[in-house]
C-alpha cells in the first residue's frame, strides 16, 4: 500500500475506486482525519490523509504529525508521497511551479520531532531527509504528467508559522541559498524516517514569500495558486503511483537498525508497547 498526504489545497483523494474511510486511533492520538483507502485504476491500493484535516482545522504547529504517520504505517504503507504549499525564494521559481526538494533546513521550535520522546532514545540518520529513490521517481513523474514547470532538488526551509516570514527572514533565507519556504516539512519527514517509510514531497509554489519588492503574500493569493497547483500535483502523484517500482531499493526500510541507544531491558514495558510497531524487530 502507498500513502499520500495532502497539504494545503488538497483535501480529497486521488481518483480511487472502492473507497472506505478508516477511523483510526494511535498511541499518539487520532490522525487529522479518517484515512481514505481505495484502489487506483491499475489496482494499486492507496491510503490518503489530509495533513491539516478535511476542513483545514489543524495549524502547521499543531497538526497531528505523529498520529498521521503512525496510522499510515499501521495500515501497511511503506512509501509516502506528500504535497506542500510553499513560497519561492528564487526569481526563477515563480508561483505555480512544482518543486521536488531533496533537502530541508529546520527553523521550527514548538513541535514534537520524534516518536521516541521518553523511555527510549533512537538516533536515526537524516542526512538525506527525503528518500533519494522516491524523490527521483516523483520528479520524473511530475515532468511526465504535470502541465506545469517542474524543478527537481533544492532546499525547503521549514518555518514555524502560522505567520509568514518577515522580510529580514526572507532575505536571510535567500542569502543562505535556500529555494523554497514552507511550514510542514518538519517533523513529517523526520517521523517518516523513524517509521522506516520512504518519503518524498512535491511542493506547489504559491508566492514569492516577502523578499520580492513588487510582491506580497496574502491568503487569497496563496489559496488561488494552491488551487491551480492541485491539478498538477495530483497528476504527478498519480503518475508516480502508477509507475512505482515493485520493490524499494533504498535504506529507508532499515533506518532504525543500529540506531537504538537504550538497552532493551531498560525500556519500560508501557513504552515498549507504544513503540512496538516501529522498533519491535530490533529489540
Amino acid at each position: 500500500m502507498l500513502g499520500f498526504i495532502g497539504g494545503s489545497g488538497i483535501y480529497d483523494a486521488l481518483p480511487l475506486a472502492d473507497t472506505r474511510d478508516r477511523d483510526m486511533t494511535t498511541p499518539y492520538g487520532d490522525p487529522a482525519a479518517p484515512v481514505t483507502v481505495g484502489q487506483m485504476p491499475d489496482g494499486t491500493e492507496v491510503a490518503f490523509l489530509p495533513r491539516h484535516g478535511r476542513d483545514h482545522q489543524f495549524s502547521p504547529t499543531n497538526a497531528p504529525y505523529r498520529a498521521n504517520i503512525y496510522a499510515l504505517k499501521a495500515l501497511g504503507v511503506d512509501r509516502v508521497l506528500a504535497s506542500n504549499a510553499v513560497g519561492s525564494l528564487r526569481e526563477d521559481l515563480p508561483p505555480r511551479t512544482l518543486v521536488v526538494p531533496d533537502q530541508i533546513f529546520d527553523r521550527t521550535r514548538n513541535r514534537t520531532y520524534t516518536f521516541f520522546d521518553e523511555g527510549i532514545v533512537v538516533h536515526t540518520p537524516f542526512a538525506e531527509p527525503y528518500c533519494p529513490h522516491l524523490t527521483d521517481h516523483l520528479a520524473e513523474s511530475a515532468r511526465e504528467a504535470a502541465d506545469a514547470a517542474v524543478a527537481a532538488d533544492g532546499t525547503y526551509v521549514c518555518i514555524e508559522g502560522p505567520q509568514y516570514s518577515t522580510r529580514a527572514e526572507s532575505e536571510q533565507f535567500r542569502a543562505s541559498g535556500f529555494d523554497i519556504v514552507g511550514m510542514t516539512a518538519i517533523p513529517e519527514a523526520k517521523l517518516a524516517r523513524e517509521a522506516e517509510l520512504c518519503y518524498a514531497t512535491i511542493a506547489g509554489v504559491t508566492d514569492y514569500d516577502v523578499w520580492k519588492q513588487d510582491s506580497e503574500v496574502t491568503l487569497k493569493q496563496v489559496l488561488e495558486n494552491a488551487a491551480d497547483n492541485e491539478t498538477g500535483i495530483k497528476a504527478a502523484v498519480q503518475r508516480a503511483i502508477e509507475t512505482m517500482p515493485a520493490e524499494r531499493a533504498c535504506d529507508c526500510a532499515t533506518a532504525v537498525e543500529g540506531a537504538i541507544n537504550t538497552p532493551t531491558t531498560a525500556i519500560p514495558a508501557d513504552i515498549r508497547e507504544r513503540v512496538a510497531l516501529l522498533v519491535e524487530d530490533y529489540l
